[in-house]
């Protein structure tokens, strides 16, 4: 009787509780926070697979994405329940997701008609190269004063774009008006809202700001955009605010409960950091890394290759706040890449060990630009490469350099968002899967030449998510107001090599960039025929010919001696 007394007693003082669908590239998640303080109560992840059909292509299954969202939450309910915490306490959900991710669904059957072409996916890179090779002067930024992006294979439009073209289903259900489109974030709350038989077709204004469909001043659809990309409006979802209810668990042990957060990953992420005022920026490392940093309620065009992006808008009444934002396509990847595709590793933490061993890359440097290179570059064409080899080298080194990469890449766009801003920030708030390695983080700090903070509690993304749910009007259960806020306490690594030689190093990383671009080109060069020709290339004709020319001479001088 004690016990359950006790139980009871405890489930009384915990209060009201917000969980968050964390939906990555690599994993899925379930969280529960306490709405009151913050903490974390518990959690469940699972891995997603990632499929790669060809070379340069990224692909998902959507019901596997979905029914991981689902195991998720039935295994953190049980864990929750043995730890003697009601569920019923759990009174809203935020859903943070991968972005640009691409998906296309029958509304009448609820079927997903191809897989999700994930953000990193390369195919349309022809698409793109034909659509900047129609703008006036080739310019890649000839939508960004309405979309505040480049035209580029990481945004949604050229994949769904490519769906419609390729995929006969999909162009099937367009025309027969039962087709759907979303990000995941769509997906999810589609299906989890009751699917078919009722379920909301809606998205937020930080992943509509992700589609290059989405006008970021009027905060909707843009009709000259989508006559551009030639996608029928009908099928787009509706974008609404990032904190206000959307609709209602349809479903499972959290049946009844109100989804009323929704966010971007690397906006949520932004809002778990707490960076709600002009200036402030924190940088996630997760598959890629992302560096944002809150402009206010004015977007702000970069002159330096970063990308202007919706940050939040936390309630219907409330305005857009905006961000500067540089992407980095490959972080986490790398390791991944390291222990799947090399099988140099076994994990993660194996990766840190054998960097600390050597403590240098002893001159190994890596560009993992496997699906191109993003800011500050935006080059789709280059290509990875390690550079510096020499019989010395060993996989420690490579390991080290590969830690490095992420490092370097995160100092150029931090480059670009001080030159973009005019005030350099003087120190970094990081969160992400990656920043629980201690090396990465040092190096970071060295390379950067100032502190890095990262703070206790990791789970910035998940938490941004539901305090857009908690905070929602009439969840009202999170308060967002400053002084409400919970003080967040924080690791601090400070640089410890001289500038010196952080700038030397730099130098040669962008002397390894240079080395890695323009490496692949979709367009071969054809002759009238179509065929590929040496006689294309005028030089090399010209040598042929006239070497041709001179052996038809000199054996017809040699005949006549």
């Amino acid at each position: 009787m004690n016990g359950a007394m006790a139980a009871s007693s405890n489930r009384i003082l915990l209060g009201p509780l917000v969980a968050a669908i964390d939906q990555g590239t690599s994993s899925t998640r379930f969280l529960v926070f306490n709405a009151k303080t913050a903490e974390l109560l518990s959690h469940h992840q699972v891995e997603i697979q990632q499929s790669f059909p060809k070379e340069g292509w990224v692909e998902e299954d959507p019901k596997e994405i979905l029914q991981s969202v689902y195991e998720c939450m039935d295994r953190t309910c049980e864990k929750l329940t043995q730890l003697n915490i009601d569920i019923s306490n759990i009174k809203a959900i935020g859903v943070t997701n991968q972005r640009e991710t691409t998906l296309v669904w029958d509304k009448e059957t609820g079927e997903p008609l191809y897989n999700a072409i994930v953000w990193l996916d390369l195919r349309t890179q022809s698409t793109v190269e034909r659509l900047i090779n129609k703008t006036p002067g080739r310019n890649k930024n000839h939508l960004k004063h309405k979309t505040g992006l480049p035209i580029s294979t990481y945004f949604s439009a050229v994949k769904l774009r490519w769906l419609m073209d390729n995929v006969d289903e999909v162009h099937k259900a367009v025309v027969s008006h039962r087709a759907m489109f979303g990000t995941v974030d769509s997906w999810l709350i589609w299906c989890l809202t009751g699917g078919k038989k009722g379920g909301v077709h809606c998205t937020d204004v930080t992943n509509a700001s992700r589609t290059m469909l989405f006008n970021i001043h009027t905060m909707d659809w843009d009709p000259d955009l989508c006559k551009y990309f030639d996608v029928p409006m009908e099928i787009l979802p509706k974008v609404r605010s990032s904190s206000e209810i959307y609709g209602l668990m349809k479903s499972g042990a959290l049946t009844g409960v109100p989804i009323s957060g929704c966010l971007g990953d690397q906006s949520a992420a932004l809002v778990g950091q707490m960076c709600f005022k002009d200036g402030q920026a924190k940088n996630t490392y997760g598959t890629g890394c992302f560096l944002l940093r809150n402009t206010g309620e004015k977007p702000v065009m970069s002159d330096h290759g970063l990308l202007t992006t919706v940050a939040y808008k936390l309630g219907r009444d409330k305005p857009a706040c905006y961000a500067l934002e540089g992407s980095v396509a490959i972080a986490g990847a790398l390791v991944r890449w390291l222990k799947d595709n090399l099988g140099i590793i076994q994990s993660s933490t194996e990766l840190e060990k054998l960097a600390a061993g050597v403590g240098t890359s002893y001159g190994c440097y890596f560009v993992p630009a496997f699906s191109g290179l993003y800011a500050p570059y935006w080059e789709p064409s280059a290509r990875g490469i390690i550079c510096g080899l020499t019989q010395f080298t060993n996989k420690s080194h490579l390991a080290f350099a590969a830690l490095e990469a992420v490092c370097f890449q995160t100092r150029e766009i931090l480059d670009a968002m001080n030159q973009d801003s005019g005030i350099p920030l003087n120190q970094l708030q990081v969160d992400g899967g990656m920043t629980s390695n201690k090396l990465l983080m040092q190096l970071q700090a060295d390379i950067l030449c100032i502190p890095v903070v990262k703070p206790s509690m990791p789970e910035t993304t998940a938490l941004g998510a539901a305090m857009a749910a908690g905070a929602a009007e009439g969840v009202s259960i999170w308060s967002l107001n400053p002084e409400d806020l919970t003080e967040v306490t924080c690791e601090k690594f400070e640089p410890q090599i001289n500038p010196e030689e952080s700038e030397f190093r730099y130098a040669r990383w962008k002397k390894a960039v240079q080395k890695a671009m323009n490496w692949e080109t979709t367009e071969p060069i054809m002759n009238g025929n179509e065929e590929s020709s040496i006689f294309s290339s005028v030089p090399l004709g010209f040598y042929i010919l006239g070497s041709m020319l001179m052996l038809i001479g000199a054996k017809y001088i040699a005949g006549h001696k």
